[in-house]
């Protein structure tokens, strides 16, 4: 957004909002835009909803209606105008040529606050591929300032000529991305092999932007992972240990949050910092119990994990900040709803010790803990258990040693003679 001046740039936003949507969920969805908004340090001067009975070409919306959004940007002094709604790249030229400052829509935003916060190198290429492909069919767009430019007669306006040359930069870079993302790709599922032979089982956090994923990583890891108000506030994967009540280690790892309207080309983005969720042992989904739109947030997730491969692994659903609810009602409805859900609170850590065992008997079943009698003179056998195991319990005795591990399916025939 205004990342070189200083100055906030001034925006107004515009919900479109087309047969069959209602009336309430357009306005949730501006109210969403406007955090969006927010994240980007951009001062938003105001709004519109604007009922449509089938989309124009021109403007997305009528003439009538442009006219009255461009006479109130105008007394406004506005900078920027963003709409909910997709543009195409012509009505985002109409929009630029009535106005005369800059026109851009959700999936544009989405992209830069992605492009602002992406550290991988993944995340990285994945995000720079997504905006030069949206960048692409728009040139047309970045040169309409020289419009007025005529070539003579068999020649071509300057325009003209540079929107062929940025072309062909911005094609043969997407090219280029495409094949950095390859062998990033290669490289990070090589990395992904060396893990799975580790038995440390992974959980990762998922959930809607903003949910409390990351303090719920802070309550239980005694973490200080930074917690803002913002949507988007954690991009790349962040990973912490926990050690359960029955000494068994688990990897935390709190991932991206999602959003409603995720721009498509976002989707492999999301595979990049979604890895963990992917090939996690089980999923934790943070729900934000007092968000009035906690149905709209979970359905939301579902549909994204779909997409990046990871609906069929096992979830907890877990409601959060339980301790701002003011009516008891509202929980019990809920937990008649979600009758498997956990409760709890990262604040005053009501529902946390359940939550644990629960994270205990789940870890317990998909791991195969078996219980050994070493004879002392096997070191290369206690050595491999070491290597390829996690050891919750080891006691010498009797000129043998008594350990109780979980161990990976591809090992388990190692130890199975010693089995007690």
């Amino acid at each position: 957004m205004s990342a070189v001046s200083n100055e906030k740039e001034r925006a107004f936003l515009v919900a479109v909002k087309p047969p069959g949507q209602g009336e309430i969920e357009t306005r949730e969805l501006l109210q969403e835009l406007e955090e969006l908004t927010k994240t980007c340090d951009t001062d938003i001067i105001g709004s519109r909803i604007i009922k449509i009975d089938k989309s124009q070409s021109r403007y997305l919306i009528g003439s009538g209606n442009a006219a009255d959004i461009n006479n109130q940007c105008r007394d406004n002094k506005i900078d920027l105008i963003i709409f909910d709604n997709d543009l195409t790249p012509s009505q985002q030229r109409n929009w630029e040529k009535l106005t005369g400052i800059r026109v851009i829509d959700r999936r544009e935003i989405i992209l830069d606050i992605f492009a602002s916060r992406a550290s991988t190198k993944e995340a990285v290429l994945q995000i720079e591929l997504a905006k030069s492909e949206y960048i692409l069919p728009r040139l047309k767009r970045a040169w309409t300032h020289l419009s007025r430019q005529k070539g003579g007669v068999g020649l071509k306006g300057e325009g003209e000529k540079q929107i062929e040359v940025d072309e062909r930069l911005v094609r043969r870079r997407i090219s280029k991305l495409k094949q950095d993302l390859k062998l990033v790709r290669k490289q990070r599922a090589e990395q992904r092999k060396k893990r799975q032979k580790k038995p440390v089982p992974n959980i990762a956090i998922v959930g809607y932007t903003n949910a409390g994923k990351s303090s719920f990583l802070n309550c239980l890891t005694q973490s200080d992972i930074l917690i803002e108000d913002k949507l988007f506030a954690t991009l790349d994967p962040t990973t912490r240990k926990l050690v359960l009540g029955n000494n068994q280690v688990v990897l935390l790892t709190d991932t991206v949050g999602f959003v409603r309207n995720l721009p498509h080309d976002l989707i492999e983005a999301f595979k990049a910092t979604l890895e963990e969720a992917v090939l996690a042992t089980f999923l934790i989904q943070i729900v934000d119990i007092t968000s009035s739109n906690y149905e709209d947030h979970i359905k939301t997730t579902h549909d994204v994990l779909q997409k990046i491969g990871a609906e069929d692994n096992h979830i907890i659903t877990v409601f959060n900040k339980i301790d701002l609810v003011k009516e008891p009602y509202l929980s019990r409805r809920i937990k008649r709803s979600y009758p498997d859900a956990i409760f709890i609170s990262t604040k005053t850590k009501e529902g946390v010790p359940e939550l644990l065992k629960i994270i205990e008997h789940i870890i317990d079943e998909d791991l195969n803990i078996i219980k050994l009698r070493i004879p002392q003179d096997k070191y290369d056998i206690v050595a491999l258990l070491h290597r390829t195991g996690h050891i919750t319990n080891e006691q010498f005795e009797d000129e043998a040693i008594y350990i109780t591990a979980s161990v990976p399916n591809h090992f388990k025939r190692e130890f199975e003679q010693f089995v007690v």
